[in-house]
This record gives C-alpha cells, structure tokens and sequence, in this order.
C-alpha cells in the first residue's frame, strides 16, 4: 500500500512538469512573406509616373506642328497681301465693325511701329536669322506649346520676309504690304500690321510665357524646389 501512494504521488508530481515542458506558446508575429507583403504594398495615390519610358525613350520631336502652323500662317498671309494688292491698292480704305477695323493699304520700308525704315536689307537679314535659328532648334523640339509658338514666329518671319524679297524695289530692299489698321484708316492710332505681323506678335508672346513657366523647348520643365521650413524652437524648460 505505501509503495502504491509513493508511486501515484511521484507521478502526480510530474505529470504539470512535463505538461508544463510540452505546452507550445502561440507565436502572435506575422510571417516574414506577409511583413514584405505590406511594406511593397503603395496606395494609388503614392503612385508617380515617370515622365519618360524606363527604356529612355523621349516623345516624339514636334516639327510636324511647327511645320504645318508655320506653312498655314505663310499661306494665309501671301494669299491676303495678293488680295489686298488686287483691291485695296488706291482705293479707299474700307471700315469694318464700326470703325474698329479698318481695311486699307500702306506698303511698309522698315519694321512695325515705323521703326528703321530705309534699313530694309538689315531687317531681311534678321529674319533670315529667326529662320535659321528655329530650323536649327527643331531638332530637338519636344514641347507642343513651344511648337505653336515657334511656329506662328517662323511663318511671320518668312512671310514678311519674301516681301522683302521679291516684292518692289528690288530684292533684299522690298516694301512689306501692311493692310490691316486699329480704329483709324490711316494707321494714326495703331500702326498698319498684317497676317504675319499678328504670327509674329501671339508667337512671341507665347514663347515669353513658357519661359517664365520654366517650360524649355526641348520638353524639360524646370520646378523650383520648396523653400526649407523651418521647425519651432521648442522653449528650454527652466
């Protein structure tokens, strides 16, 4: 009998032992996979698109743009000055919209506002410059609105420049038609102006934007970086 209580009593003593040393503790730490999981995942609106290909391609130049608005403001300003010179040449001047245009014919020996009359051949010279010089950015012409204005200037340019040309007295030396005219018939409020003349102006204004909005021809867009702020200076405890 007291072989039989000292042998239950010692297994009884072990027994919450080993059951202590076998009970397993529920681990509470997620898996390493769905820790990655969570730190790859972004919200759409963390999202940021590059701007260009990852392969580094750039869009496509935008000569097809410039090419067609220039020949567009060509063509219009050839085909008003040929009508201007067929109806308006010697006759009177024509009032339109109540005296806010008016329709008249002056030809012009200098530049706009009056401005270097007699210096034809340096103007013809200049625009040839203008010329040039857009041809030879369009290369690397990538920014559409840059491709409007470069190309309402390059089909003014050209415009007035084959008046220059061709027209009388002679080559390098010609007078551009002007036919166009503000609030007075004779060109005493506004001077006298034509198609290209108004190419000239919107397309000069449109490049004057761009650059102040940091927008480079080639399609780069320059950001200007936010100013440091500066973090308060928490008050050193007494």
């Amino acid at each position: 009998m007291d072989n039989d209580l000292v042998t239950d009593e010692s297994k009884t003593a072990e027994t919450p032992a080993e059951e202590e040393a076998g009970e397993s503790k529920p681990v509470d730490e997620p898996a390493e996979a769905e820790v990655e999981a969570e730190e790859k995942t972004v919200s759409p609106d963390e999202v940021v698109e590059p701007e260009f290909s990852l392969t580094g391609s750039l869009p496509q130049p935008r000569i097809k743009i410039l090419a067609i608005l220039a020949g567009s403001v060509l063509a219009l300003d050839v085909l008003t000055k040929v009508l201007s010179v067929a109806f308006l040449e010697g006759a009177d001047p024509i009032k339109l919209f109540g005296g806010v245009l008016y329709l008249t014919f002056v030809r012009n020996p200098g530049a706009a506002f009056g401005m270097a009359e007699g210096m034809t051949w340096i103007l013809a010279l200049i625009a040839l410059g203008v010329a040039g010089f857009i041809l030879w950015i369009s290369r690397n012409l990538r920014s559409q609105p840059w491709a409007v204005g470069l190309g309402l200037v390059l089909g003014g340019a050209v415009g007035n420049l084959a008046d220059r040309l061709f027209r009388e007295p002679g080559p390098m030396r010609g007078h551009v038609v002007d036919f166009l005219s503000l609030f007075d018939a004779y060109g005493r409020v506004w001077p006298v102006f034509n198609v290209a003349d108004m190419a000239i102006v919107c397309g000069g204004a449109t490049i004057i934007v761009l650059a102040l909005m940091q927008h480079d021809y080639d399609g780069t867009i320059h950001k200007t970086p936010p100013a440091p702020v500066e973090s308060e200076s928490q008050p050193e405890p007494k």
